[in-house]
């Protein structure tokens, strides 16, 4: 028999992030194979990364790439080359968001996909290019499941109180609430703890995921208490091109002084605030550090000013603080960013070991290292998310439970 495979597709609107995984035995943790980013769709220069597990990176130009399907199809051509003879049996998807019902992954029929098309509102930015990454994978791959896997998914477990908004209820019915996204990153930050830190794992943590999007988790024993995102994925923190936490009156104010429509304020608060609108230097935390503007200082401070608020606020929701975990882009590689955020939280008993802030000592596995002294009552760590992963044991757990293996397609 030869061997199964599952493809992890994580679609953005300007990369494509893929996986592949080699499925074991039945119950055994599927293993990395490839791991391959499209980046840049959109211009004339996208470009293909692939990364062998311990073999050497490959790079090739594209050229011009607008969508998934495109992109998928260049994906298609590396992988005849590089993986001859591949069986995929599964294709996972990132989903960023499943509403209110949807609490685990499931196989992607007309039904789902219809659903999630009426969520494309909430999350403009990702859910159209998740779903046409879904239709472009199943015309890639016909006899192939597609697994749906919700950002949303995680927080669904979180208190009821910590998931309204003062409203009347109706609106809670109808499905007005605090949904929280990153969800498949948390999960695996939970999942890692226990082996990072159990101490930590069976306690508070506040989970911040910081990349272009960026948002926060309070976690109590492996168990989602609040997030900083709500019912978007424009709420909470500042993230690159997002506003994050806006007073409501300021929306008002624009429709009715300034005479924007919806959509003028949707382009306003999706794609021209954040760091970029802020800095007028641009999204990126490394192009912000690099500059000698003061508007990107200035952007930089305000973002960490807010991680610490947020901080203070997921911990009250948790009843205390134990520790502190950093992940994604911005998380695992600015130590600027963090040295800012930790420093200003030394009342809560965070005391920085700044050599291993550097990336210099204390390092573990796979670039997790901690970033507090011994002496530290409160722990901090650097623990690179693994999202891929996720969506791959997702996706095969899925495949499993339909017992025949075959999968099914979306029609």
């Amino acid at each position: 028999m030869s061997a199964r495979h599952v493809l992890t597709i994580n679609a953005g609107s300007a990369t494509l992030k893929f996986g592949l995984y080699e499925a074991g035995r039945p119950g055994a943790e599927p293993a990395q194979g490839w791991r391959i980013t499209i980046d840049r769709l959109g211009t004339d220069a996208a470009e293909l990364v692939a990364t062998p597990v311990g073999g050497e990176r490959i790079r090739r130009t594209l050229g011009a790439r607008s969508h998934a399907a495109d992109a998928l199809g260049d994906l298609l051509d590396f992988l005849a080359q590089a993986a001859p003879g591949l069986a995929v049996a599964v294709v996972s998807h990132r989903v960023v968001h499943g509403g209110p019902d949807l609490r685990a992954p499931l196989a992607v029929e007309p039904a789902l996909l219809e659903a999630l098309r009426g969520f494309e509102p909430l999350a403009p930015l990702h859910q159209p290019h998740n779903i046409a990454g879904i239709e472009a994978a199943h015309a890639a791959f016909p006899d192939a499941m597609q697994v749906a896997c919700f950002d949303t998914a995680f927080h669904r477990g979180q208190p009821k109180v910590n998931d309204v908004y003062a409203l009347p209820p109706s609106f809670y019915d109808e499905g007005v609430r605090r949904y929280g996204f990153h969800g498949l990153s948390y999960e695996y930050i939970a999942a890692r703890l226990p082996a990072v830190s159990p101490r930590l794992a069976a306690g508070r943590v506040v989970v911040a995921h910081l990349g272009s999007g960026a948002s926060m988790c309070a976690i109590d024993a492996g168990r989602p208490v609040s997030s900083s995102m709500g019912f978007s994925a424009l709420d909470g923190l500042p993230m690159g091109t997002r506003c994050g936490q806006i007073d409501p009156g300021v929306l008002l104010w624009l429709m009715q002084a300034r005479g924007l429509d919806a959509d003028a304020i949707s382009r306003l608060l999706y794609h021209r605030s954040g760091l970029a609108g802020m800095s007028g230097v641009g999204a990126d935390m490394r192009t912000l550090e690099a500059s000698g503007e003061p508007a990107a200082a200035f952007a930089i401070e305000h973002f960490t000013t807010r991680i610490r608020r947020e901080t203070g606020a997921l911990a009250a929701s948790a009843g205390g603080i134990d520790g502190m975990v950093f992940t994604a882009g911005i998380g695992e590689n600015s130590a600027r960013v963090r040295t800012d955020v930790l420093s200003g939280l030394r009342w809560l008993g965070f005391e920085l070991d700044e050599a291993a802030n550097a990336g210099g000592g204390r390092n573990g596995d796979g670039g997790i290292r901690r970033i507090t002294t011994d002496g530290s009552a409160l722990e901090a760590w650097v623990i690179p998310t693994d999202e891929e992963s996720m969506l791959a044991r997702h996706g095969l757990a899925v495949l499993e439970a339909a017992g025949d293996g075959n999968g099914r397609r979306v029609e």
